[in-house]
Order: structure tokens, then C-alpha cells, then sequence
């Protein structure tokens, strides 16, 4: 028998996109309704599929609903499923967790949401599937709620799904924490988990996967987000297929402008590098923060006229081909270079120059670094020394070494 079926999450319906409401000429209207959007997309996607069931693994809701908009359009969007045949098995997360919401409407019948007191589990009308599932009945939860859940039922596809942190993942909150033996000891086929906003496969075979978030919301969630299309097989796992189902994305550029001699090359520079970074998003609109680096002889103009130079790249970003693209922030963090020369005058730093500069010598500096320079790393500002770090130094990747340290030799040079 083979099925397939989508796992979804995090859709935060009627979450407002932040970051470009105050940017005379963002397309204000387009990007609040872009979760709505997305979520019409997950829809169609399952409908041309032909799949036969979604899971949402919670936080289908941003919290209480503004009107009733919300609710009625998210019961339009899962009647359309309903028409064609496609169930629905949702549980609540910490935004829309039970003590949160006051509002409701009925739901179609293709809809199981699972209960919050205790973990259920429901079997499949047509299909040798079942589903064990539990919502949140209040928004911080901080017991591991996979612990409770049962066994997997012999003879039939086990899904769990579930909103937790797991042993805990950078920018989210800790709910529901368990570790991934919790999980694997539980024998299900497949873990359908919410809460994390990055796709991330955990373990396969079993699966165990955070879909990510439906529709990036800020520019700390950056480049494609959809959902998961899972093909199942004789009760095997067959296939793992990402679904990119966003409207809207946002992308973070760095531009390195060591080269440049004057403000105009930097806004043609700047619009180069993010026409290219748009490229890879196809048509749709992109928001970029962009942050200027390097050590250039135009960084004395460039701070000079800040506010001319980010109007001259908004308006050099309104025609970057077929992608609207709209400038989130531009951030200068540019170094002179008029003061390179004093360098020749102290012979240590003056040597590392020449280093830096002489191709041959790149391997011997990687090496040295790496071997001598441990303790000064420790000391040095963390965006510094994450460039610098010992993985960082033992990679094949060719590293600019110049623009990551000249600020730093440039500082010293500075201070009595």
C-alpha cells in the first residue's frame, strides 16, 4: 500500500510579517496577508497531491484571533480539503495553546484536533495509520509531554506529532523538552514535531522532523520555508520530499567593498551581490539586511553621506529583474584604508601584512593560527572570532584573512 501525506507547522496564521511596515513602499498590504497566502498554498499543494492527510504539528494560530476573519478563513481553506477527501489532525502549541484562545468555531468533520489533558490517539478511517497526539493547555509547558505518550500500536503506521524544543534548539523557548531516545523508544515510524521555525531531519528511520515554519515572519527567519511531503510505502518510509510553500522571503547579505574606490561603485557593488542573492529565490518578493564590510579608501564617503547611500540602493534595488526586493536595513561596518600605510611602521604588524597578502603564504598563516593563536581568540569580539574560529581556520575554504583581520590591526595600531 503506498499513501503520502504533509506534515506541516508553526503556520501562525494571521501572524504580521515584521520589519517593513514603516518602509515607504513596502507592499504593506501583500506582506500581512502572506501567512494566509502560504497557508492557501499547503492547501492547493495537498490537493494537487492527492495526498491523503495533512498534520499540523501546532501553533496553526498566532494566538487569539484580532476577529473572526481568522478563524473563518482557516475553516474555508480546510472545507476545501474536506471536499477532496483529505483529513486534518492538528494539536495546539504554545501560541495557540487551550487557555489562550477564547474564541472558536465548529470545525469540518475532516478535523481532529487531539485534546490537551492527556496524550490520545486515533486511528485512520481508511488507512493502517494512527496517530498519537496532545495540544498544549497552556502556553509554557515545561513537562516533557512525550514521556505519557503510549507505545506505538503493532501492525500500523505510528505518527506522532508533537511541540516541544526537544533537548533544546538556539531562539526557542524550551517547551515540552525531551531528548531523542524519548522519542525513539516510543516505536513510532515517524515524529511529526512543531515549535522549531528551521527545517531540521533529526533522526531517519526512524524520522523524526521539524518542518519548520510555514511562512518566514522576520528577517531572523531567512530563506525557503514550507512544509514536508512524506511518501509511505508497505509501511516504510519511502521518501522525505521539503515543500517550499512561503509567498514572501527574507535573506541577510553581506557585501565585502574592499575594492571599491567611491560611493557610486559601492551602490552598483551592493545591487550586484543582491541581485545575485535574489536570483536564488525565484519570483518571489524578497526583504534583505544588508551589511556593508571590508576595508576600502571609499569608507570615509560612505559614512559621509550614510542617508544618500541607502536611498541610492533602495533605488538601485527596484530593478533587480523579475524579484521585487525591498532593503530591510543597511548596515555600514566598513574600516578606512587610508590608514594601512601606518602599518609599515611597526615591523610586526607590517610583516602579518605582507602575509596576508602574499598568496603562498595563506597555508602557513591558516596553520598558525590555528596552532598559536587559541588564547587570542578567546579574547577577541565575538563576531571576530567566530570568523576565526579553529573549524573556521582548518577549512579548505579560502579565507579572506585580510578583511577579517586588518580592522583589528588597524584598532591596535589606534590605541597608545
Amino acid at each position: 500500500m503506498r499513501f503520502q501525506f504533509i506534515h506541516a507547522a508553526d503556520i501562525h496564521l494571521d501572524s504580521p510579517l515584521r520589519g517593513l511596515e514603516a518602509y515607504d513602499g513596502a507592499p504593506v498590504e501583500e506582506i500581512r496577508g502572506a501567512t494566509r497566502r502560504a497557508f492557501e498554498n499547503l492547501v492547493q499543494t495537498a490537493i494537487d497531491r492527492e495526498v491523503a492527510f495533512v498534520v499540523i504539528a501546532g501553533d496553526l494560530y498566532d494566538g487569539e484571533w484580532r476577529d473572526a476573519n481568522t478563524g473563518l478563513h482557516m475553516v474555508d481553506q480546510f472545507a476545501r480539503l474536506r471536499r477532496s477527501g483529505i483529513g486534518v489532525y492538528l494539536i495546539h502549541g504554545n501560541h495557540d495553546a487551550h487557555n489562550r484562545m477564547t474564541r472558536k468555531l465548529p470545525m469540518p468533520e475532516n478535523v481532529h484536533v487531539f485534546g490537551h489533558g492527556e496524550p490520545e490517539t486515533l486511528t485512520h478511517p481508511a488507512l493502517p495509520v494512527v496517530f498519537h497526539g496532545q495540544s498544549y493547555a497552556e502556553r509554557d509547558v515545561t513537562e516533557n509531554l512525550a514521556a505519557n505518550y503510549p507505545e506505538a500500536v503493532p501492525g500500523k503506521f505510528n505518527i506522532g506529532l508533537l511541540h516541544t524544543a526537544l533537548a533544546g534548539r538556539e531562539g526557542h523557548a524550551p517547551y515540552a523538552p525531551c531528548s531523542v531516545d524519548d522519542l525513539l523508544t516510543k516505536r513510532y515510524d515517524y515524529w511529526a514535531l512543531g515549535h522549531v521555525h528551521v527545517r531540521e531531519v533529526v533522526h531517519e528511520d526512524p524520522w523524526i522532523l521539524f518542518s519548520g515554519n510555514l511562512q518566514g515572519r522576520h528577517i531572523r527567519e531567512t530563506g525557503a520555508k514550507g512544509a514536508t511531503l512524506v511518501t509511505v510505502v508497505d509501511g516504510t518510509v519511502e521518501a522525505v520530499e521539503p515543500l517550499e510553500l512561503d509567498v514572501f522571503r527574507w535573506a541577510q547579505v553581506t557585501v565585502l567593498l574592499n575594492e571599491v574606490q567611491n560611493r557610486p561603485e559601492a551602490v552598483v557593488h551592493i545591487a550586484d551581490t543582491v541581485s545575485e542573492e535574489a536570483s536564488q529565490h525565484g519570483s518571489r518578493p524578497l526583504a534583505v539586511r544588508v551589511e556593508l564590510t571590508g576595508v576600502s579608501v571609499a569608507h570615509e564617503e560612505l559614512r559621509r553621506h550614510e542617508s544618500e547611500l541607502l536611498d541610492n540602493v533602495r533605488a538601485s534595488l527596484l530593478d533587480v529583474g523579475s524579484t521585487a526586493v525591498w532593503l530591510q536595513q543597511l548596515s555600514l561596518k566598513t574600516r578606512s584604508a587610508k590608514n594601512l600605510e601606518s602599518l609599515k611602521h611597526n615591523p610586526a604588524l607590517g610583516e602579518l601584512l605582507d602575509n596576508l597578502r602574499s598568496p603562498e603564504n595563506r597555508t602557513r598563516l591558516q596553520e598558525a593560527l590555528h596552532q598559536e593563536l587559541t588564547l587570542l581568540l578567546a579574547k577577541l569580539p565575538t563576531e571576530v572570532r567566530d570568523a576565526l574560529s579553529l573549524g573556521h581556520a582548518g577549512s579548505e575554504e579560502e579565507q579572506d584573512w585580510e578583511s577579517l583581520l586588518l580592522p583589528l590591526l588597524l584598532e591596535a595600531e589606534g590605541r597608545p
